[in-house]
């Protein structure tokens, strides 16, 4: 793959990221209206008692986020063992230089900083209220990363002419 055509495909991932990020909208918080017998009373509103708000945000590091960043590493060190085997087998990187990737403490480096990346922008997403997109964030990663990792390991070896 040349250069041009690897920049063009950044550049149409990144446009995508930031048409789904403006498009979707921040999940509102659902608020309880006030009850008929609060409305009729003389009593200060201090002194009624308080109803629980009913929110759906949630705590970034919950038990569904756990599960979903633990399933990015995972995808990474799939990722990571199944190009290091592919390059085992004569096969050429195509988004790394294949002197990155011989390089196992600077590859492993760069598998490790991708996954942080990852949980980096599911907490933006978090911070600013779009919870789905907080939660898609670490699926589609997942996703892409097995299917690069399967992808690698469905490579047949290249045959060198001797």
């Amino acid at each position: 793959m040349t250069n041009s055509l690897r920049a063009r495909c950044f550049v149409v991932v990144v446009f995508v990221v930031f048409v789904s990020v403006r498009t979707a909208g921040a999940q509102e918080v659902v608020k309880p209206e006030p009850s008929f017998s609060s409305l009729t009373q003389d009593v200060p509103a201090a002194a009624q008692p308080q109803e629980k708000v009913a929110s759906s945000t949630h705590r970034f590091w919950d038990k569904e986020n756990g599960w979903l960043f633990a399933g990015v590493g995972a995808a990474r060190t799939l990722d990571y063992f199944s190009t290091l085997n592919m390059r085992r087998r004569g096969r050429q990187e195509i988004f790394l230089t294949n002197a990155v990737v011989d390089s196992h403490a600077a590859f492993a480096t760069i598998e490790a900083a991708t996954t942080g990346a990852s949980v980096g922008a599911s907490y933006l997403f978090h911070h600013y209220g779009h919870h789905k997109l907080e939660r898609w964030t670490s699926f589609v990663h997942i996703g892409l990363a097995t299917t690069g990792a399967v992808r690698n390991y469905c490579l047949k070896t290249a045959h060198t002419v001797p």
